[in-house]
């Protein structure tokens, strides 16, 4: 482990017990057995570390479902149920993050707290797409809002109540399932058109990540990680972005073996959305 990971992790329990505004870099550095300087090494400030934290978690979670969407079978099921089994994992983390996120008054929080967000949109999107026919699109944006409501409400009655009760998963997200396809058939008069929906949106552009990016992460990956497999992976896909030589399926499959390495779960849904739209366009 890092040291940059180490912090991470330990400030994670102070920050879940105290909340980020009475967390101090003092308070970090003693219950991580390091001095201040170690952790300037890492981090500019408490702020940095945050916003460093709040990405990981966040990257995880959409890449998770991401990976969870792109199934063959199950679709909503798996959505779901990686959903509350995310948060229900990390539930001191999660339960802080929503709170903080009510409650922030800081800017740069609340716009990156807005870009994850809309990736979650735009995943849901992506799945009512690929589960529902075409006769269901028209009400697609309506939809996308009526499971990000379901999803908060129970989101909040788990992580609330999972000390005391143990919630079953599976059950939950079955009976999920059931409510969207009862909300995405019986739906007559949806509110959000898809107008509607992009003037909630226009500010926001939401990019993939250009070649340049996908290198620099990519070589930087290969230095940190120790597994050998993982880290030829990572090199073959370093040549893959640079010079398209491989099969999908073969990309694919490189994707695959980096996916389960915890550190390496953003890249391959980065680059998976990546090699995704350059076939578009090559059609």
């Amino acid at each position: 482990m890092t040291k940059k990971q180490l912090i991470m992790e330990k400030s994670i329990e102070l920050f879940a017990k105290q909340g980020f505004s009475a967390t101090s870099v003092q308070q970090i550095t003693e219950h991580c057995g390091i001095s201040k300087g170690a952790f300037y090494l890492s981090f500019k400030s408490k702020d940095e570390l945050i916003m460093a934290l709040v990405d990981y978690f966040m990257e995880q979670f959409i890449a998770k479902l991401d990976y969870a969407v792109n199934r063959e079978e199950d679709v909503l099921y798996h959505f779901y149920y990686e959903i509350f089994f995310a948060f229900k994992e990390n539930s001191s983390f999660a339960m802080l993050f929503l709170k903080e996120q009510a409650l922030s008054f800081d800017e740069e929080f609340i716009n990156k707290c807005t870009y994850y967000d809309h990736l979650l949109e735009k995943t849901i999107v992506r799945m009512i797409e690929k589960v529902y026919d075409p006769s269901i699109q028209k009400l697609k944006f309506d939809l996308v809002f009526s499971i990000k409501g379901l999803l908060n409400t129970y989101t909040h009655i788990v992580l609330s109540h999972h000390e005391w009760i143990d919630f079953d998963l599976r059950m939950l997200s079955n009976s999920l399932v059931e409510k969207t396809d009862i909300l995405a058939t019986h739906t007559k008069s949806p509110f959000f058109t898809e107008e509607k929906y992009q003037l909630l949106h226009h500010s926001l552009t939401i990019e993939v990540a250009t070649k340049e990016e996908l290198l620099h992460q990519l070589k930087g990956k290969i230095e940190e990680v120790e597994d050998v497999y993982v880290k030829e992976s990572l090199s073959l896909l370093t040549v893959e972005v640079e010079e398209r030589t491989l099969s999908n399926v073969l990309i694919k499959g490189l994707i695959e073996n980096i996916r389960h390495h915890r550190d390496c779960m953003w890249l391959s849904y980065l680059l998976f959305n990546y090699f995704k739209m350059d076939r578009a366009q090559e059609k």
